[in-house]
């Protein structure tokens, strides 16, 4: 099988980035062509043993294609972007105009037999309409959602090709419902298929305890992560023995005031930036919990790498995180109910006292009990995450492209 894969963002940093570079590399296991067309910015580089480079097509936002830094699905990206929101016509007119010629001449020298594109979104919804008879998988991770909340004007117009593509993967049962409601997709196309994760880079170790409860958060150090709540949180609760290390970049106001507020905190935050798979392994398997404080997320699967390393999880109860974690919870899997929220990734300044007051509170307990046990419950975390190994989400993924080209 030939397939051509296609993101309108870097095939790296991101949890979609990420998840195109897992499908590349199992569909390549599987003895099958691959073919990458992706939106880049100058500085990318194409990660070692991904794709042949003669594989891909490039969308460069450096002035070589477009003369914009590169729109990005989430409104703070690990890199320099810009958003939807605030793109003008003529902009979003060259943008079109450039996706379009790259996919074209990737099916004209590719030939493939399917196309697997990510985000239901602008760049889908042209491949679907210049490719039409070839057959289409579509991935959405959420973030493609939240911009058509955004951008409802750019949205209206992109609904009659995203609902024709042929089949569509959402990561939960909850985002299957919200795509459904949002695109007009029909259920009998939409297949709840969840990411995975490297189970060479995220797995478990002794863990080793000298009184210092290591906590970790990892990922965008921005508001809609809930960065700032979890810090403050930290603050009150100072006087007991934690490190918290946070990895994780992004650009702009948001980063240097999670960066200020971790300040505040002195020694008890290392800041690493952005960690790569195998040092964020190498980081979890020595911490004891892992935070994550999110607003609004798709499916985060860094829950799984985390439990798979031995940690003990405090996450808001977002619905993806209650369908991962079947809205258990135990010694090692705590859920805090989300706030009424402002906008889909917001809550309202009135709430933010008690939010900071829940979880320090949750946080003091979960150190309590490191203290009291620092072993992790193996045989709940082995369990969790046995399902979730790529290899095992890419056999139901190829399901569906069985089903596509049938």
């Amino acid at each position: 099988m030939k397939i051509l894969h296609i993101i309108s963002q870097a095939p790296d940093f991101t949890g979609s980035g990420k998840f195109i570079q897992q499908i590349i590399l199992q569909s390549r296991n599987k003895g099958y062509a691959n073919f990458l067309v992706a939106g880049i910015q100058g500085n990318f580089r194409l990660p070692e043993g991904l794709i042949e480079a003669s594989h891909c097509f490039f969308v460069q936002f450096d002035g070589k294609d477009l003369d914009f830094v590169i729109p990005g699905m989430s409104d703070v990206m690990p890199y320099e972007s810009r958003v939807f929101s605030r793109m003008g016509q003529q902009d979003l007119a060259a943008y079109h105009q450039a996706f379009e010629t790259k996919i074209r001449l990737a099916i004209d020298r590719f030939q493939p037999d399917i196309i697997h594109t990510h985000h239901l979104w602008i760049v889908s919804a042209i491949a679907r309409r210049i490719s039409f008879g070839i057959p289409m998988v579509t991935s959405c991770h959420g973030t493609c959602l939240r911009q058509h909340i955004l951008c409802p004007k750019i949205g209206t117009g992109l609904t009659d090709d995203l609902k024709d593509i042929d089949h569509v993967i959402a990561l939960s049962q909850n985002q299957k419902q919200e795509i459904i409601k949002t695109v007009g997709t029909d259920p009998n196309r939409i297949h709840v298929v969840s990411g995975g994760y490297n189970d060479a880079c995220f797995f478990h170790a002794p863990k080793a305890f000298d009184g210092v409860v290591e906590l970790v958060y990892a990922g965008k150090l921005s508001f809609a992560k809930g960065v700032p709540w979890l810090l403050n949180s930290l603050a009150r609760i100072r006087h007991l023995p934690f490190l918290l290390h946070m990895a994780g970049s992004s650009s702009g106001y948001e980063k240097n005031r999670c960066l200020e507020l971790a300040g505040n905190l002195g020694e008890k935050v290392v800041y690493h930036g952005p960690l790569g798979h195998d040092d964020l392994g190498d980081l979890l398997r020595k911490a004891h919990v892992f935070v994550l404080p999110s607003f609004y997320e798709g499916l985060p699967l860094v829950l799984m790498e985390a439990l798979a390393c031995g940690c003990r999880l405090v996450t808001t109860a977002l619905p993806g995180v209650k369908e991962l974690l079947a809205d258990e919870e135990n010694d090692m899997v705590k859920l805090l109910d989300l706030p009424p929220l402002e906008t889909i990734d917001t809550p309202f300044e009135a709430d933010f006292p008690d939010l900071e007051a829940r979880l320090a509170a949750v946080l003091a307990q979960t150190i309590h009990e490191v203290q009291t046990c620092a072993a992790p419950d193996w045989d709940y975390a082995c369990t969790k995450t046995f399902p979730y190994t790529w290899e095992k989400i890419f056999s139901k993924i190829d399901q569906v492209y069985q089903l596509a080209v049938s």
